[in-house]
């Protein structure tokens, strides 16, 4: 059985879309058939909200589980979206940077706990990570083929990709990492304003092709559904832009990372 692809989506800069991102490109893929696993490594729990997960005190979550410096399998849930899973990110996610920073091989404990049958069996992990660079993005980043970075069309996100950039070179220089950039996506994109133009400009200009041609637009909807614990696919109804938008981000992302809609495997059935 081929390994998952880990797909991180990443940016120091907070207020870009990166957890909307995560949860509804997740939400794409599953709705193509892909077996996808949503990773919450955001200190926010953000994701995990979005789809209505609250572990309860004695529950594994993804915390305990990098805490324990256990296997991920024990943390994962299923959704009501068909494909579609979740590791949610507990409470206890604000420590555990403090915990990797004493922890042996401290840059390899998420990429450890990804050893489990249940784990294995996806076809994608998507993983959802916080918004600044510390060891909890920095594992992800390790464990990662491939990142996808969110940029609203500010010009302090721009400033910010230079800084993520230097820490994916050295992580691969120094910590063997494999990740390579899979796109740069525009988010938050609206074109009466000006400087939504020349942030685009720029980006094309300094990255070409390593942009998607999708965009993500502006859209009240995307701050609407979390609050009804749902992703834009089940909120926004046809032809709703931000539900479009997602869709084509979904397709280009498959075609950049050579997805086709998969047969379907049978998941390792997970001890009580």
């Amino acid at each position: 059985m081929p390994e998952p692809i880990i797909l991180v989506v990443a940016n120091q800069k907070g207020g870009v879309g990166k957890t909307t991102t995560a949860v509804n490109l997740a939400a794409g893929l599953a709705r193509r058939g892909l077996r996808t696993l949503l990773v919450d490594l955001d200190i926010q729990g953000s994701a995990s909200a979005t789809l209505g997960a609250t572990p309860a005190d004695d529950a594994t979550d993804v915390a305990k589980v990098l805490l324990d410096e256990g296997t991920l399998d024990a943390a994962v849930v299923e959704t009501r979206l068909p494909n579609l899973w979740l590791a949610p990110a507990g409470e206890r996610m604000a420590v555990v940077d403090l915990h990797l920073a004493t922890a042996y091989g401290r840059e390899r404990v998420f990429e450890r706990s990804l050893r489990g049958p249940l784990t294995q069996s996806m076809d994608v992990l998507v993983v959802d990570t916080a918004p600044y660079l510390g060891l909890l993005t920095v594992n992800a980043l390790v464990a990662a083929q491939r990142v996808l970075i969110p940029v609203s069309c500010e010009y302090l996100p721009m400033l910010g990709l230079k800084l993520l950039g230097e820490t994916l070179t050295k992580l691969r220089d120094r910590a063997g990492a494999k990740a390579e950039v899979l796109g740069y996506l525009l988010t938050i994109v609206d074109r009466r304003e000006r400087i939504t133009t020349e942030v685009e400009d720029l980006l094309r200009a300094r990255f070409g092709a390593q942009v998607f041609e999708t965009v993500i637009r502006a859209n009240t909807q995307h701050k609407a559904a979390p609050s009804h614990k749902k992703t834009i696919f089940e909120h926004e109804p046809e032809g709703g832009r931000g539900r479009e938008d997602y869709e084509a981000l979904t397709r280009e992302v498959c075609a950049r990372l050579g997805l086709a809609p998969a047969p379907k495997k049978k998941a390792p059935r997970k001890r009580a």
